[in-house]
């Protein structure tokens, strides 16, 4: 990520904070879920893979897919609502 920040072309900053922000969702949703998760055998290496794809050097990579599909539909939609929500804890802060 440093990496992609210090270069100069922006192109592969996308990429990574792209895949950060898709990794910050797993991280939230695997906190709830790892509990009942770990039971399952193979989780780990599973966990790899997806991790490997969403990282992937390829266009059809996984945090592309997820972030296209998921995460920006559902950023758009509530974005103003959360915005709301963050300016009114900052007055009252």
């Amino acid at each position: 990520s440093i990496k992609a920040i210090e270069s100069s072309s922006k192109a592969d900053d996308t990429t990574w904070l792209t895949y950060w922000v898709v990794y910050g969702f797993f991280s939230i949703a695997e906190s709830f879920s790892d509990i009942f998760l770990y039971w399952f055998p193979f989780y780990y290496a599973g966990k790899c893979l997806f991790l490997l794809w969403c990282m992937a050097p390829v266009t059809w990579n996984g945090s592309q897919v997820l972030y296209q599909n998921i995460i920006r539909p559902c950023f758009l939609k509530h974005h103003q609502t959360v915005d709301k929500v963050l300016g009114n804890l900052s007055t009252k802060a």
